[in-house]
């Protein structure tokens, strides 16, 4: 059985609160991430140390095993970069938590990945209960999709 273990790594930023297991389950059923929110610094460290990249990104997620993840997410350019995606900074996490779920099933930036990003922050952004099964997910699988990194 799996879930989410949650983290604010941050200073005096609050955490948006989302139904983060059920999307894990739904998502990536008996998965275990680790969900972890740091500030621009640490954010800048990682993606140096995991990606060898210079820049502080919005999102990293990466495979810990079989069946577990993190996902890294900074809170402060989730803040910068919201109004850029036409979202407010709580939708925005909401969606950097998807797409880090998506690169954990295996899926790469695309088209696939993007419709599936919508229809779950269209299902989830609003109440935070399922409503009903996700189309995408059920048609995608990590062997149809091209590798591509980010």
């Amino acid at each position: 059985m799996g879930g989410v273990s949650v983290k604010n790594l941050t200073r005096r930023v609050s955490v948006p609160r989302f139904a983060y297991g059920t999307i894990l389950d739904e998502t990536l059923p008996r998965w275990d991430v680790s969900l972890v929110f740091v500030g621009p610094a640490k954010a800048k460290l990682l993606n140096k140390q995991l990606r060898g990249k210079l820049y502080t990104p919005n999102v990293l997620s990466y495979a810990l095993g079989e069946r577990s993840g993190e996902i890294i997410i900074c809170l402060q350019e989730a803040e910068k970069q919201a109004p850029a995606y036409g979202m407010t900074k709580r939708d925005f996490v909401l969606y950097l938590f998807i797409h880090g779920l998506l690169h954990l099933k295996g899926m790469a930036h695309g088209a696939t990945m993007d419709t599936c990003e919508q229809e779950l922050l269209a299902r989830f952004a609003k109440s935070g209960v399922r409503t009903t099964l996700s189309t995408c997910l059920g048609t995608s699988s990590p062997e149809s999709i091209s590798e591509r990194t980010r």
